[in-house]
């Protein structure tokens, strides 16, 4: 029983932690992020993300709610401008698993099967979002999330949603 547990425990910390999203940010120490309270998205920076035009538009309805929600406003004449790009990976994992049963030798007198290998394949996506003071022409913020990638549809969005809440928690920067 014991045994069952314990592979319950890690089958859940691996499930979670295939969850979460990475997060960094780098930001210019000298903008004066207070009076930053427009956007407008800049649209030749994110026509270069390498994704489809469906995942374009889940990000950029959820960077808009997120920004509505730090008090931002959409503008014509914007603050700064609002870029994204996007890189991804597809990681492989091969497991050994040796669950059977029964009496054998090796390392403990309990040995259990052999030989057995699992692949698993996951991708990985990491989304930047840079935010560029409109009128200098400067990058002065950039966040950065990793996480898995769904392929499920009704998922999508949600996973854009919590990427894009991850790396915009980052901003406003706190001083250093």
């Amino acid at each position: 029983m014991k045994f069952f547990s314990l592979l319950s425990l890690i089958l859940i910390i691996t499930l979670s932690s295939c969850s979460s999203v990475r997060v960094a940010s780098d930001y210019d120490k000298q903008a004066n992020f207070d009076g930053y309270k427009s956007y407008a998205f800049f649209k030749p920076g994110i026509d270069k993300a390498e994704i489809s035009d469906l995942d374009k538009k889940r990000i950029l309805r959820a960077i808009e709610a997120d920004m509505a929600a730090k008090g931002f406003s959409k503008s014509e004449n914007p603050d700064v401008l609002v870029s994204i790009f996007t890189k991804t990976k597809e990681n492989v994992n091969v497991y050994q698993n040796n669950f059977g049963f029964g009496y054998g030798w090796g390392w403990n007198p309990w040995f259990w099967g052999a030989g057995q290998n699992t692949v698993s394949r996951t991708t990985e996506g990491t989304l930047y979002i840079d935010l560029i003071d409109a009128s200098k022409k400067e990058l002065i913020w950039q966040g950065m999330g990793t996480a898995a990638l769904t392929k499920n549809v009704d998922r999508k969005q949600e996973k854009m949603n919590q990427i894009v809440t991850a790396i915009l928690e980052k901003y406003p920067p706190q001083a250093r």
